[in-house]
């Protein structure tokens, strides 16, 4: 709202003339505005400042005008309450009784270029308490605050990211590690466990072959080969028409005739005298059943029933019967089975060598 003042008053008589701020000037014309001479007001109407004049408290008026309004409407906007209606007064009437500007709280400190509002601010007095809080300088630093505290804020999520990252990768090679570690000593455990098996049996072995050595040599003292002094000249299984059965039967050991024949075990003679092919036989029978027969000898020096030792002479070697020359033919049958079996592979149980 713009308005033009009244026209101040002077008195003519005199050369010089002051206006109401004190201020003399020259006598002046009475100066009516009309529509023509008067130039329409637009955009903000700027007032020279003056010192102490009515240029300065109209300023003051309209800016306390302008404070009103807006605390109405802020009442009105908060509170619910009706618009008040303002008028604009009449300045010619009031013009006297203004205050100056640099009383009023919060505006001298706006309007004044003195060092009185520093003062203002400085001790506390409401034109400090009404001083703009926020400037551009402030919202720019307040949004840079933001700006670095959700930085900050970002940061530490992905620092928290790559830590969990790292903690996961950490646990993931433990993890690895020990089931590594754990496939290592099972590996090892089985090998360990593979060496001492392989230990014990190697040791069993061992230990089961001394029995055996053993036992053969207390059998090779109850046990003797029925020559001392011989040549093998058939064995055991020996293919051959000149065999009834198409085979070999026994053992031949060749010797000079005359050669004594010796009992390889103790036992009980249960045949002695001619048995066909056989020529002169003797048949000894140990303890455990089995049968041991002794042909074509040259003389026998036993008879049915008796009781022999070891190494006892029972007879000695011939050539009677089916034969080609002089020589033991000796048989074994287990239980007195009619059929026999390797007399090399059962001397050698018994631990004697050929």
């Amino acid at each position: 709202m713009a308005s033009n003042r009244p026209a101040p008053e002077f008195s003519y008589g005199s050369a010089e003339a002051s206006d109401d701020f004190g201020v003399e000037r020259e006598n002046w014309e009475e100066w009516n505005p009309t529509e023509e001479s008067v130039r329409p007001v637009r955009g903000r109407h700027r007032v020279a400042r003056q010192r102490g004049g009515l240029a300065r408290s109209s300023t003051v008026l309209g800016v306390g005008v302008i404070a009103a309004v807006g605390a109405g409407g802020i009442a009105t906007a908060q509170g619910g309450k009706p618009a008040v209606s303002l008028s604009m007064p009449d300045l010619s009437a009031v013009k006297d009784s203004l205050p100056e500007a640099k009383s009023l709280p919060g505006v001298g400190a706006l309007i004044s270029g003195s060092d009185d509002s520093a003062d203002a601010a400085s001790d506390g007095s409401p034109a400090a308490q009404a001083a703009p809080l926020t400037t551009v300088t402030d919202g720019a630093q307040g949004q840079s605050d933001a700006g670095e505290a959700l930085r900050a804020r970002i940061m530490a999520q992905a620092e928290t990211q790559q830590s969990a990252a790292e903690e996961a990768e950490r646990q993931a090679a433990e993890e690895a590690a020990a089931q590594k570690a754990a496939e290592e000593a099972a590996e090892q455990q089985k090998a360990a466990e593979a060496k001492a098996a392989a230990e014990k049996k190697a040791a069993e072995e061992e230990a089961k072959r001394k029995a055996e050595a053993e036992r053969l040599a207390k059998l090779a003292k109850s046990y003797k080969l029925p020559v001392a002094s011989y040549t093998l000249t058939g064995t055991f299984g020996q293919p051959g028409s000149m065999w009834s059965s198409g085979y070999h039967t026994g053992l031949d050991f060749a010797a000079s005739t005359g050669t004594p024949i010796y009992a390889i075990h103790s036992g009980t003679v249960t045949e002695a005298g001619w048995a066909g092919a056989y020529g002169y036989r003797t048949v000894l029978t140990l303890d455990d059943g089995t049968e041991l027969w002794f042909c074509h000898q040259s003389s026998m020096n036993v008879s049915v029933g008796q009781k022999v030792s070891t190494g006892d002479v029972i007879g000695r070697v011939g050539a009677t019967g089916n034969v080609t020359g002089a020589h033991l033919h000796l048989e074994v049958h287990p239980d007195g089975q009619a059929t026999g079996v390797d007399p090399a592979a059962w001397l050698r149980d018994k631990g004697l060598g050929l």
